[in-house]
This record gives structure tokens, C-alpha cells and sequence, in this order.
């Protein structure tokens, strides 16, 4: 009988545990002074949404990009840029005088991203390792910061959305594509990012539905100076 009750303890734990992330019980010291997510954390469970093929079929990547206005000469980062299916893109679209920082917080995908940026010769690519809390971002440098289907996977949203804010140009955007579902669903409601953004002195501008990116492309403005940690109220809902 204890075993059982046990046995059942542990089983409980663990999903919780894969729930959140196990943001509980292995919080960096970077994110102590900040709340945690109030709601669930999807785990990271693949580098790639979908294949470089079928999303170029739909012409994904192109559209996103005239979208958030990146023109080139412009300085981008690409947060959780796994594979590099945007990065190369968005080199290519900024050109020889623009440059691309690609981040990602596992060194496995940063070592075969810079693999393949030598391989192609992006001479206007660089790449960043990036931690839960922090993308580690060099300040007030970017134009656009781009996050595609990641926000959701971020562990400590407002710790690092507070590192991320001075790394925009003061007319800079913030760019977030995702589903519209939960987040234990591996998307992200619309209105929940926009409150969780808001919380960090950010206003959504537009917010147009991409179905041939698999959901939204959220635009964001920094109107606010970054709060106090202590003063940061988690939002609570997921529609």
C-alpha cells in the first residue's frame, strides 16, 4: 500500500515536473527576483517546427519577413533559432549590411548552427548561447528581434523578457509567432502574451493571423521602462 501511494507521488511529480519545466526546483539565480509563469511551460521537444521545404512552399519565411518590416542593413536576432531556418533567410534578406545574431539555449544546436553558417559563408551571421532567463543580447543593437514558435518554451518569461528589452533600438520591434492554443499545447493565446509582454512595458501593435506559419504574428513596441522585478503581477489566464 505505501509503495502504491508512492509509486502514484512520484508519477504526480514527474508530470508536474515535465509541465513547467522544472522551473520549481532549478530556477537560476538570474531569475530569483522575478515571478515565475503562471501557467503551464512546454518542454523544448525538437529543434525544427516543420521541414526548410514545405515551409519555403508556402513561402513562410518570406512573408514573415515583409511583415516585420526587415528591409536591408537591418540588425536582427533570431531567439531560439534552432536549426537556422530563419536565420539564413534573414541574412539573405538584410544583406552585406546588415547583420543576423542567432541564439538558442542549448549548445548542441548552437555548435551545428555555426556548423552550417561557415559551411554557407553568411559572413553577416553570428551566433549567441543564450540561457532560460537571458538571450545574453548586446544592448540597444537590433531592429527586430524575432521569436518563432518559442515563446512558449521559454522557462522564465519574465526574467527573460526583462534581459531581452534593452537589446531593441528605441523604434525597434519584437516579433512573436506562435499558435493560437495553450501553452501546454505548444502555442500561445493571443491576449496571455499580450498581458505577458504588457507586463514588461511592451504594447502589441498588430497581431495578424498566419495559418501558413502555423498560427499569429504578434507585433511589439517597447512604450514603458523595465519594471521592477518585485512590482511584476504574473498574468493568470489562457484565453
Amino acid at each position: 500500500m505505501i509503495r502504491a501511494v508512492l509509486a502514484g507521488a512520484f508519477l504526480l511529480l514527474t508530470a508536474c515536473d515535465q509541465l513547467s519545466g522544472g522551473k520549481e526546483t532549478h530556477r537560476a539565480a538570474a531569475a530569483a527576483p522575478f515571478p515565475q509563469a503562471d501557467r503551464p511551460v512546454a518542454p523544448i521537444v525538437s529543434t525544427r517546427w516543420s521541414s526548410e521545404e514545405s515551409r519555403d512552399r508556402v513561402n513562410e519565411a518570406a512573408d514573415i519577413m515583409d511583415r516585420a518590416g526587415i528591409r536591408p542593413g537591418m540588425t536582427v536576432a533570431d531567439i531560439g533559432a534552432g536549426e537556422g531556418y530563419y536565420t539564413v533567410r534573414l541574412a539573405k534578406r538584410v544583406g552585406v549590411r546588415g547583420r543576423v545574431l542567432a541564439e538558442d539555449i542549448m549548445p548542441e544546436v548552437i555548435e551545428a548552427l555555426s556548423r552550417r553558417i561557415t559551411r554557407e559563408k553568411w559572413d553577416n551571421v553570428s551566433v549567441k548561447l543564450g540561457a532560460p532567463e537571458d538571450p545574453r543580447l548586446p544592448q540597444n543593437s537590433f531592429d527586430r528581434i524575432l521569436m518563432v514558435h518559442m515563446y512558449h518554451e521559454i522557462a522564465e518569461p519574465y526574467a527573460f523578457l526583462w534581459h531581452l528589452s534593452p537589446a531593441l533600438k528605441k523604434d525597434g520591434e519584437l516579433i512573436v509567432v506562435d499558435a493560437d492554443r495553450p501553452t501546454d499545447q505548444h502555442g500561445t493565446p493571443p491576449r496571455l502574451l499580450a498581458c505577458e509582454l504588457a507586463a514588461m512595458g511592451f504594447r502589441m501593435e498588430e497581431l495578424i493571423p498566419k495559418p501558413t506559419a502555423g498560427g499569429y504574428l504578434a507585433r511589439f513596441r517597447r512604450i514603458a521602462a523595465r519594471p521592477d522585478p518585485a512590482s511584476i503581477v504574473p498574468c493568470a489566464f489562457q484565453g
